[in-house]
């Protein structure tokens, strides 16, 4: 494989670099944004209670997308804010952050390779018992959103994973650094507002940013042609060709920005040290892009087993 033939050399975007004005407008917005949806579900009535989740609920899938940012550094051109914004963004995400940063890299190294990619590996063709099989397709029928909980509980909370994946004690006190430190954040939250407001000011909003990211997940990778290494020692595929293991989704371009072009999925992959904010600058189109909406009603006319663990030569899909 090779670069794609129109797609720009990355040394042609080096001028598309991060700046802090952007990421403190970035993170700066995202906070305003988030006391107001907060402050509009403890005060008033149902109407205004719905419009505080509705805005919340957008708002923690920005988290997501900043955090995502903070974990290439490419939201900050000084690269020590990363740190501070990511954990900020890891909280709203519930992701700690360092296990986050290492898989997430981890991911972008071995894109392609199904099996050692840490975030498609489960989701490598293998006979599935009726349980699974069942509990997938009713959760992908019913927009229940199992994958985006999954995604955070095996990929970022299991200790035991993370810890076979990274052996070297820095990072396994850094994981476990994070990870206590977002549980006892949480817990004191939960102990000084108690759960019934809790749920009342994040509960819905949470399960619908959820719900949201699961179809943003699930886009990326999910139904396209990947390699399986079967344990062979294989080399990883380099960031410009990685475009034929990724999809992007093209939402509506208000929509795009306020999610940093995380629909972008191929160019971000192709060049990852571009911002978010600057993908759409690149010009040229992925071969995988596809609208938003046809992709939505495609995938959900598949079974999720279908859906997860086949690819689109398999299933005669073209998605």
């Amino acid at each position: 494989m090779s670069r794609p033939q129109a797609a720009p050399y990355p040394a042609e975007l080096i001028h598309l670099r991060p700046t802090d004005r952007a990421g403190f407008l970035v993170v700066g917005s995202a906070l305003a944004g988030t006391a107001l949806a907060v402050t509009l579900s403890v005060i008033g009535g149902w109407g205004t209670w719905l419009a505080g989740q509705a805005l919340l609920a957008v708002l923690l899938v920005q988290w997501f997308v900043i955090l995502h940012e903070c974990g290439h550094d490419t939201l900050f051109r000084t690269r020590r804010y990363h740190a501070v914004a990511g954990r900020l963004a890891a909280f709203f995400s519930l992701i700690p952050y360092h296990a986050w940063t290492r898989v997430h890299g981890r991911h972008h190294k071995w894109t392609g390779w199904q099996d050692l990619d840490p975030t498609t590996e489960s989701l490598v063709p293998r006979p599935l018992s009726r349980a699974e099989r069942t509990i997938v397709n009713v959760c992908w029928r019913l927009w229940i959103p199992l994958f985006s909980v999954l995604y955070r509980a095996t990929n970022y909370w299991h200790l035991a994973r993370l810890f076979r994946m990274f052996p070297q004690r820095s990072d396994r006190v850094a994981i476990v650094r994070d990870a206590v430190a977002l549980l006892t954040i949480y817990a004191i939250v939960l102990i000084s507002f108690g759960p019934g407001v809790v749920l009342r000011v994040a509960g819905l909003a949470l399960l619908a940013s959820l719900a949201i990211e699961d179809l943003l997940l699930l886009s990326q990778h999910t139904h396209v042609p990947q390699n399986v290494s079967h344990g062979a020692g294989v080399k990883p595929f380099p960031a410009i060709e990685q475009e034929s293991f990724t999809r992007s989704l093209r939402l509506p371009d208000a929509a795009s920005a306020f999610v940093l072009h995380f629909d972008a999925h191929e160019l971000h992959h192709m060049y990852p040290f571009v911002p978010g904010y600057s993908l759409r600058r690149i010009a040229y189109k992925p071969e995988n892009e596809i609208g938003w909406w046809r992709w939505v009603r495609g995938a959900k006319k598949l079974r999720g087993d279908v859906l997860l663990f086949q690819n689109r030569l398999q299933s005669g899909n073209d998605l």
